[in-house]
This record gives C-alpha cells, sequence and structure tokens, in this order.
C-alpha cells in the first residue's frame, strides 16, 4: 500500500524573492507589475515580473505558464533571457496567496522610450544594426514554431551595449504546420496585420513579420505609422497606406469572415514609399518596410528573406554596437516616459495614458496596450 502524500510540497527549484531586493517599478501591465531588483548577494540587476493571482479562480494563469514553457525553450541572444522563477511566502496581506515572479535579464531601455527621447537620435547603421537583430530574432522564434503575436516597440528591449533582445511572449504560443484556427484577439490594434482585423483565425509568421515592418518604420518616424481608434478606423488607415483591400491584390479575401461585414475604403492605391519617403532616408530600408507591409500574408517577406535584403548587405554596413547609447545614462522605458498624447488599446480593454493598467512595461509585461509616443503624430501627417 502507498504511502499516502504530504499535504505539504516544497519547491526545491524556486528560490524565494527575499533573494532579491527591489530598486524601482519599471513596468505596470495587465498581469503584473515589473521592478527592477538586484540580487542581494550577487549584486546581478534583473527585472522582476510579479505575476498577479487576484483574479485567478482557479491555479495559475495559463498565459504565465504558456510564456514560462516557450522561454524555458527559446535562448537566442536577441530573446530576453527568463533566469529563474521566485515566489514570495503565503502570508495574511495577500490572503494567504504566494506570489510568483519571473526573474529576467535586466535591459536597460526599451525601444519605445529610446524613440520618446528627443535626444536619441540613431544613425543609418545603427538602425540597420537594430532591424537585424530584430529579424534575428523572428528567424529564431520561427524556426522554432513559435509567433510571439504581439510584435511593438515597448516589446524591443535594448541593452546599454545595443543588443536587442524580443520580450514579452505572454500572448505567444506553438504554431503548427498543418491548418489550425487560432484566435485573431492579439496584437497590439496600431501593429495589428490587416488578415487578423478580417477575422482570419488561420495564420502564421507573417502577422509577426507586419509588426517589424511597423517597428522598423518607427525608428524613422519615431511614432508609430498607423494609430487606430478603433479596429474600423485602424483597417482605414492600412487601406491609406497599403492600398484598397481587394481580391485582385489579395486572392482569398473576400472568403475572411469580416470581409464583407465592415467598410473598406476603395479606390486607394498603393502609397507606402511616397508618404514614408520623408522620414526613411535610405532607399533599401523603404523597399524593406514596403515588403513587409504586404497586405497579403502569402506575399509578405519571410524573416529569412528580410534578413538577406539589400539593406543589409550595402554600405553603410550595420554597425557593430550602438555607440548613441553611450550618452544615455538613465534608463528609457515607454512606461517610464512622460506622456504625450493618449493612445488606443487592443478593444477588450482600453486605457487612455501609457501608464494605465495595459500600458506597456518595458516589454516585461503581458500587455494589449497602447504603445510608443513621441513628438510627431505621424498618423495626421498623412
Amino acid at each position: 500500500m502507498s504511502k499516502e502524500p504530504s499535504k505539504s510540497f516544497n519547491y526545491p527549484y524556486c528560490h524565494e524573492v527575499s533573494k532579491y531586493e527591489t530598486l524601482a517599478k519599471i513596468g505596470q501591465g495587465t498581469f503584473g507589475e515589473v521592478f527592477k531588483a538586484r540580487n542581494r548577494k550577487t549584486k546581478e540587476t534583473v527585472a522582476l515580473k510579479k505575476i498577479l493571482m487576484e483574479n485567478e479562480k482557479e491555479g495559475f494563469p495559463i498565459t504565465a505558464l504558456r510564456e514560462i514553457r516557450i522561454l524555458q525553450l527559446l535562448k537566442h541572444e536577441n530573446v530576453t533571457n527568463l533566469l529563474e522563477i521566485c515566489r514570495s511566502k503565503a502570508t495574511p496581506y495577500n490572503r494567504g496567496k504566494g506570489t510568483i515572479f519571473l526573474v529576467f535579464e535586466f535591459c536597460e531601455h526599451d525601444l519605445a522610450g529610446l524613440l520618446s527621447n528627443p535626444d536619441m537620435k540613431f544613425t543609418l547603421p545603427e538602425i540597420k544594426k537594430l532591424s537585424q537583430q530584430l529579424l534575428n530574432s523572428l528567424f529564431f522564434i520561427h524556426r522554432n514554431k513559435i509567433l510571439h503575436r504581439d510584435m511593438k516597440a515597448a516589446n524591443v528591449l535594448i541593452t546599454k551595449n545595443g543588443t536587442l533582445k524580443l520580450a514579452d511572449f505572454g500572448l505567444a504560443r506553438a504554431f503548427s504546420v498543418a491548418k489550425q484556427r487560432y484566435t485573431n484577439r492579439v496584437v497590439t490594434l496600431w501593429y495589428r496585420p490587416p488578415e487578423l482585423l478580417l477575422g482570419e483565425r488561420n495564420y502564421g509568421p507573417p502577422i509577426d513579420m507586419w509588426g517589424a515592418g511597423c517597428i522598423i518604420a518607427e525608428m524613422w518616424t519615431r511614432s508609430p505609422i498607423m494609430q487606430g481608434n478603433t479596429e474600423q478606423h485602424q483597417l482605414s488607415l492600412i487601406c491609406n497606406l497599403c492600398g484598397s483591400i481587394t481580391p485582385d491584390v489579395w486572392p482569398g479575401v473576400d472568403s475572411l469572415d469580416l470581409y464583407q461585414k465592415v467598410k473598406l475604403p476603395e479606390a486607394q492605391k498603393r502609397k507606402v514609399k511616397e508618404r514614408l519617403r520623408a522620414y526613411v532616408k535610405d532607399v533599401h530600408a523603404l523597399d524593406l518596410i514596403d515588403t513587409l507591409l504586404s497586405l497579403d500574408p502569402a506575399r509578405r517577406i519571410d524573416s529569412n528573406a528580410a534578413l538577406n535584403h539589400d539593406l543589409f548587405w550595402t554600405d553603410p554596413m550595420p554597425s557593430v554596437e550602438i555607440t548613441s547609447l553611450k550618452s544615455q545614462t538613465t534608463s528609457m522605458f515607454e512606461y517610464l516616459a512622460p506622456p504625450r498624447r493618449r493612445g488606443q488599446t487592443a478593444p477588450q480593454q482600453q486605457s487612455h495614458t501609457r501608464q494605465m493598467p495595459g500600458a506597456v512595461a518595458g516589454g516585461y509585461s503581458h500587455s494589449l496596450g497602447s504603445s510608443s509616443t513621441a513628438s510627431i503624430r505621424f498618423d495626421r501627417v498623412f
């Protein structure tokens, strides 16, 4: 007869979070708070993501479980590194529930925070280097059958030495070559590709590549290029920039669930290069952005082809290091930057500034919040 298992369980690989000293809060998201912290013994600086449990009636949040599993599998120079998982003890103050913390390597900046600083100016070789690292991260995760599903500038972390780290895998999931139906309620609105806005549920890596195109363009414009207030508005902005969505330019689009249910601008010509030319001062960068923002996901360039684009193989070549960051003596996170304009979140969650729940937490938090703010109101330029 087997011995009855103990009702008291130990977690030998889950350390007490007290081993870290909290230094500052650097993020606030829907699913948790993020803190800059320091290991009391080794003095290593880390980012602690506190997983909020108050809204969980049963068990551990599935989004956090999925993120942990994915990050355990993804080890790459350009993907944020999950160091360990820590816990706090259950006390009367947390209603008898312990708290779980994800411990990440600390990155000094996120791209949205850097772009919100008018004094931070990247050179062309530096933009090439950052774009190359971003595409490297996507090549790696897509090769490992993972979709990020929340591409935006605030989820792109950058170390003080200029190493880019794709972060926030709270909405990420594994995908299969075989046709599967996934939720289309993913990706922050300003970076959401047209297929998701039209109801597509059988999608793959092209949804991340659209976001990459938006982010690379943002390095030049300093602000998200399409800032819709609603899904209908976002589709209108996409059509105004990328041309009308019709079966002629996108075979099969009329079979998507919402194609006949939304009003799409008609007779719009594609103007990506024309409208971005005033900001993007490199012909190859302009061409790469144009191919990443293809309406038809089947024609959208993939990460491998993007890395072989002429942008990265013509002079000036990508920088070896991002020297512009050396003048930044303080961390730049979107969460900590002063709010400059109102932004629109995904429909499930409305927030009005970057500091409201759902706003970005330096790429460390799960979020469907509004993204970058900057000195240019780019959608009004159009």
